[in-house]
């Protein structure tokens, strides 16, 4: 059987949700090979294998810490000429979308970005993408190459498939350009104790409507009762009321949660293309006319100062 390329993002050895996603999508087009770089390589193999990986193959080297995304990149294109993949899958994080493009370039193949599903097809791989701000759905394939395929996170369920997972060395030899760009400092984030907002199977946000900074602490506390991440609109952002790293749309991130609470946003277009591919979507908006209305699966016509209150108090109540 034809084998998948699956770059693993993790943080610090531990494997991060996106890629086990793609561990679910790579066994419906071949035989997941996960491609993992730098420290914690053997300790994660056990998690790639119980997630469908029949190889693991690792490499460890200052450079992928010390420097952008080129040595991955050097690296990412080592395990594709030992392989040989019928595809090669990325998470659609800003890094991942780089290395995959770059990728694509050096080995003269299409790229996909943002898929939102992956499946085998006659010629070859099919993705399914959101296009024109979420308007349509496509389904592409590449016609060149092998196909390079970043797909956004909660696209894909979980779905533990026992496989050999065997660890396996891979050589890289860094190119000139791997060491010229280097990280000469990092700051940690600033932890919240809420989940990564791309990946989040919950997300609530809010908008114009919450009329201040001091207001989303409405917002906040329907998402933690919830255990969902926070977002915010451009008009929020741009306002100054909430971070530029929470920003939902075309300008900021995109997100495809289980369940979308979209709380005084009235859904302008660029708002729509960051989140209309999420399963369920909820509004709450007083502006019966709002075109957010047009979108969602459930909508609330109320002030979010009185309807955001009393979910959070049912949803506690339930929890109890």
């Amino acid at each position: 059987m034809a084998e998948v390329l699956v770059y693993v993002d993790h943080v610090d050895g531990a494997v991060r949700k996106p890629t086990l996603e793609l561990l679910t999508l790579a066994r419906r087009i071949g035989e997941p090979v996960a491609v993992f770089l730098g420290a914690g390589g053997d300790g994660a193999a056990a998690v790639l294998g119980e997630h469908g990986a029949t190889r693991v193959l690792t490499a460890d080297a200052p450079e992928f810490g010390d420097y952008l995304v080129v040595p991955k990149v050097d690296a990412l294109q080592a395990a594709y000429d030992a392989v040989s993949p019928v595809a090669v899958l990325v998470p659609s994080s800003a890094e991942g979308k780089e290395i995959a493009a770059r990728l694509a370039v050096r080995i003269g193949s299409g790229i996909i970005t943002d898929a939102v599903d992956v499946e085998s097809g006659d010629e070859g791989p099919v993705a399914t993408q959101a296009a024109f701000a979420a308007s349509y759905t496509t389904k592409s394939r590449v016609s060149k190459g092998t196909p390079v395929i970043t797909v956004k996170p909660n696209s894909a369920p979980v779905e533990p498939a026992q496989a050999a997972g065997a660890v396996e060395a891979l050589t890289v030899s860094f190119s000139a350009a791997a060491t010229g760009t280097k990280v000469v400092s990092r700051t940690p984030r600033e932890s919240t104790g809420r989940p990564e907002l791309t990946e989040a199977a919950i997300v609530v946000s809010g908008g114009r409507g919450v009329n201040g900074a001091e207001n989303f602490s409405i917002i906040e506390k329907l998402a933690d009762s919830l255990g969902a991440a926070v977002g915010a609109s451009r008009a929020a952002v741009d306002a100054g009321w909430y971070p530029h790293t929470n920003q939902v749309g075309q300008t900021g991130k995109s997100v495809s949660p289980q369940l979308y609470v979209a709380s005084g946003i009235s859904g302008a277009i660029q708002h729509r293309a960051g989140m209309q591919t999420s399963k369920t979507i909820v509004a709450i908006n007083k502006d019966a006319e709002a075109p957010i209305f047009d979108l969602v699966d459930y909508g609330v016509v109320g002030d979010l100062f009185a309807v955001v209150p009393q979910l959070t108090d049912e949803v506690e109540s339930r929890k109890g």
